[in-house]
């Protein structure tokens, strides 16, 4: 059974200091910056925060950075035109850095939440990034080992959910919030709408109640959509 809670803070009660926590989005399609706001205010420290950016503008991910919340951030693009709050930090030693090659970071997500225990990937190979690394020649093309990123919480935002927690998104919000619904030990929700069980199209179900514990309205409601 998955939690409907009243409100964001709810939500994100009980996140531990030193948790890694996954943040669906990709710039801000898709950031559940509800739940992001409700963790600034929860107080969680010393949080590894995994995203596809490091962050935008002063928002967000950004605001947990400014507030010293974030010792490491793994993640694709850490610099950008609006990731000034990350670059400061970053250049005066205050927070840490994992580079992973975009397609990198999605498998090394997926792989947690299918069980996998590692996986062989061309990518970076003979680059900064695959030092210390167990590389291995597989039909004669080289390929370096990635282990999955386990995570104790994953913060998604989706655009309507039904009462057992299966999940619709809208378009490019998607984006990775079905794998990180899948690879966190707790999965938090922000969504537009809950419906009754059945009032979504199982062929639009994206992600499946079994990975989601607790979802919130955490926004208003979207222009309606098909399901």
């Amino acid at each position: 059974m998955i939690d409907l809670v009243d409100d964001p803070d709810q939500a994100v009660s009980g996140i531990a200091d030193g948790a890694t926590v996954l943040v669906g989005g990709f710039g801000a399609a898709g950031m559940p910056y509800a739940l992001l706001d409700a963790l600034l205010r929860q107080g969680a420290s010393d949080l590894t925060v995994v995203n596809n950016n490091a962050g935008n503008g002063t928002t967000g991910i950004a605001a947990l950075l400014a507030a010293g919340r974030v010792r490491k951030v793994i993640c694709s693009f850490p610099r950008q035109h609006d990731s000034y709050v990350f670059d400061e930090l970053y250049r005066a030693g205050k927070v840490e850095l994992e580079v992973v090659p975009q397609g990198n970071l999605a498998e090394r997500i997926r792989a947690a939440g299918a069980g996998i225990g590692g996986f062989f990937t061309p990518t970076g190979y003979g680059t900064p990034l695959a030092e210390g690394k167990e590389s291995r020649e597989i039909d004669g093309r080289h390929y370096v080992l990635e282990y999955p990123i386990k995570s104790d919480v994953a913060l998604v935002a989706a655009h309507r959910a039904d009462r057992s927690g299966n999940l619709v998104y809208r378009k490019t919000a998607r984006n990775f919030g079905p794998i990180m619904a899948a690879a966190a030990d707790l999965t938090v929700v922000q969504v537009a709408r809950v419906v009754d069980t059945g009032d979504l199209d199982p062929e639009a179900v994206v992600t499946p109640g079994i990975y989601v514990d607790r979802v919130v309205v955490a926004e208003p409601a979207l222009e309606e959509l098909p399901a």
